[in-house]
């Protein structure tokens, strides 16, 4: 049975590529994005693959009014949906958020605050429906504060603290909360980094983990694979170690 999928941030990379999977099996799509022309081409590319249905709406993910009215349209047009996933986000720059609490200060409400409100205004919709999947993608980052990311890393851990609260408090409800770890993924906002090209991953590849974690009804996954092991050295090392590695 084909779904209807709502896509915040649907203009990412991993978004995109996701929006790809279901456009393939027929699905039908509310694409939410603040970049006007780009989810317009986006929306003709999906329709040619296939998508059933494929509906816009842009705004500002500060916007909290402007979220509520997107969530009523949204509901209005497609009456129920079975999936919601929030991607959208930036890369904070470390060294800028030290001296700059104005950008520290959006870059924290960009990447934490706008997604903890959409996890709640979405969750009210979802429960009245009594089913449904809110997944997030997060990132390996928010397991532990490191040198090099650490203003990014507590907006992410922000997001998956609130995600298992709400996990437990509507577990009742028929809904799943699935939080989504990638590591290294190619996109443009990697594109500046020096990272090892061996863990680096394709957004095509995150996207492909995503459908299989939400078809499981998983509550979170690390993608690649790999990254769970290498996260828990990271979260398990002894502090008098780890802040030696500055990593």
């Amino acid at each position: 049975m084909t779904k209807d999928v709502l896509i915040l941030g649907a203009t990412s990379c991993m978004a995109e590529h996701y929006a790809r999977r279901c456009a393939v099996r027929g699905e039908s799509l509310f694409l939410v994005s603040r970049n006007k022309e780009k989810l317009k081409v986006i929306k003709k590319d999906l329709e040619i693959r296939g998508a059933k249905r494929v509906e816009l709406f842009f705004l500002d993910f500060n916007d909290t009014k402007a979220i509520l009215k997107m969530v009523n349209t949204a509901w209005t047009q497609f009456k129920h949906f079975d999936i919601a996933l929030i991607a959208h986000g930036t890369l904070t720059e470390q060294l800028k958020s030290e001296t700059d609490f104005n950008y520290l200060t959006s870059e924290f409400r960009n990447n934490a605050e706008s997604v903890i409100v959409l996890i709640s205004i979405l969750s009210k919709a979802f429960v009245k429906q009594n089913k449904g999947t809110i997944a997030v993608i997060g990132s390996v980052a928010g397991d532990r504060g490191r040198a090099s990311n650490f203003s990014y890393a507590a907006a992410k851990a922000a997001i998956e603290t609130f995600m298992s609260g709400m996990r437990m408090k509507h577990f009742k409800n028929n809904l799943n909360y699935l939080l989504i770890k990638p590591g290294f993924v190619k996109t443009p906002m990697t594109a500046h980094l020096s990272l090892p090209s061996i863990l680096m991953a394709s957004p095509e590849k995150i996207a492909k983990d995503i459908d299989r974690a939400i078809l499981n009804k998983k509550d979170c996954i690390y993608t690649p694979w790999f990254w769970a092991y290498i996260m828990f050295f990271i979260k398990h090392t002894p502090n008098f170690i780890f802040k030696r590695l500055y990593l």
